[in-house]
């Protein structure tokens, strides 16, 4: 067993310059089931955080939506536990629970009392080892119904959804598993049939494809015999390879145009960057909140609070397993060109390639991710899924200082080089939504 120290530990100190650790133990059943333990006495509360290593991005093309169909599946009952008590029973021991998928993790959680943290994990080995004791043709066409429906919500007939869709053909190419959203394609998600998703199920929900972070008011000992007991009996599978599809480049700057149902036209920018945990991306995230990070932030200023011709301005560093893009949305007022935003966002790039931010503008910027990264680590729920994120994407759950480590290490000199090296003048998609039978706002090209 390996004990880190010390416990979250925020010096006296500017906020840039403030050292922060997660304590935790960590070991592995023979299974190879990783388990994460951190002890926080602050409050009789804690975090159970399951990550299965499996996201969108293992999927492949004709069999995509699977991981997101189980985070659904999973809450369905298993072999001990009838359907719609998973929900019951936590609740009626005042729990709550819930899950998200990505393109590189399926996560299940929990926060509760901390005398309810053996039921939840007692209920989330059920359903490790016995899912598939209880699935029927009956739970997948009706899980199968409910995603499609999430489908029609939060893409078809959402206001400027079609836009997650769009981006990912546009930004992979056909096959890559960037390419298709998590939730996958209605045609795929109708052929799904029980066997195949019975044989996802076997292939990725194993122990030594899973680590599970417990935080809050534990003990550490007990946390081993129970992780022991109601885990240790589930056989370990054969290893998954991870992804290795190389990172695409783009090799042109494309324009497309959506009409929606929408009233305020939108544009989105969206360059290619680097893999999570690479060299640039504390620089790249840095330079995202330079731009549109609160009143004071470049863009926002410009278009949001000068000018007045925007709603809003938002830039992110989108890094994930296999690749990374970095996004600039910013939706325009009634009837404003997109052109307009477009130059506007080119020309801020272009003085932060030309010169560096003032050390006062950074400072704003590490000292609001800094801060903002302590804010997480307040919660077991926040503390317990960082433990598994660093783990999944470094290898090590002892990661904190090391990541904040990276933003105070950035320099003005460096958030103009990454402006120079992945955004001035790179090639980029340039996607455009505007209102049904006003193309005429949208972004062209050679403007």
């Amino acid at each position: 067993m390996k004990r880190l120290v010390p416990l979250l530990c925020l010096l006296a100190a500017p906020a840039a310059a403030q050292q922060v650790s997660i304590p935790h133990t960590t070991f592995t059943l023979p299974n190879g089931l990783r388990v994460i333990v951190a002890e926080d006495h602050s409050a009789p509360l804690a975090a159970v955080n399951v990550w299965y290593h499996v996201g969108s991005g293992y999927e492949r093309p004709g069999r995509t939506g699977f991981a997101h169909l189980f985070e659904h599946i999973m809450f369905e009952g298993s072999k001990n536990v009838p359907e719609g008590d998973f929900d019951n029973w936590l609740e009626a021991a005042g729990a709550r629970n819930n899950g998200s998928t990505t393109t590189d993790r399926t996560n299940y959680y929990e926060v509760m009392p901390s005398n309810a943290v053996e039921l939840a994990l007692w209920l989330e080995a059920d359903r490790m080892g016995g899912l598939l004791d209880a699935m029927s043709p009956s739970k997948l066409e009706g899980q199968r119904g409910v995603v499609k429906n999430e489908r029609r919500q939060s893409y078809e007939n959402q206001p400027y959804g079609l836009l997650w869709e769009t981006a990912s053909t546009l930004l992979y190419p056909q096959g890559h598993p960037y390419s298709w959203t998590t939730i996958g394609s209605m045609a795929d998600l109708d052929a799904a049939r029980l066997e195949d998703v019975n044989a996802f199920f076997r292939t990725y929900y194993a122990p030594n494809n899973a680590s599970i972070a417990v935080v809050g008011d534990v003990d550490p000992a007990q946390v081993r015999q129970w992780a022991e007991r109601y885990f240790g009996w589930i056989p370990r599978n054969t290893d998954v390879q991870r992804p290795t599809d190389p990172m695409p480049q783009l090799t042109a700057t494309t324009y497309t145009t959506r009409e929606d149902r929408v009233t305020l036209p939108e544009l989105s920018m969206i360059w290619r960057t680097g893999k999570r945990f690479s060299q640039d991306e504390a620089a790249l995230n840095v330079l995202a909140d330079i731009l549109t990070s609160g009143k004071s932030s470049r863009l926002y200023k410009r278009l949001v609070y000068d000018e007045q011709v925007a709603a809003f301005a938002s830039a992110f560093n989108d890094a994930n397993l296999l690749s990374g893009d970095f996004w600039m949305r910013i939706r325009a007022r009634p009837d404003v060109d997109l052109d307009r935003m477009q130059a506007a966002v080119d020309e801020e790039i272009a003085r932060i390639a030309q010169t560096p931010p003032s050390q006062e503008e950074l400072e704003r910027v590490i000292n609001g991710r800094v801060t903002g990264f302590v804010g997480r680590l307040e919660t077991v729920e926040g503390k317990a899924d960082q433990l598994n994120d660093y783990l999944y994407f470094t290898g090590t759950a002892d990661y904190a200082e090391r990541d904040l480590a990276r933003y105070r290490a950035v320099t003005p000199a460096d958030v103009q080089r990454v402006a120079q090296q992945y955004l001035a003048g790179k090639n980029h998609v340039i996607i455009s939504i505007v209102p049904q039978g006003k193309t005429e706002l949208a972004a062209q090209e050679n403007q």
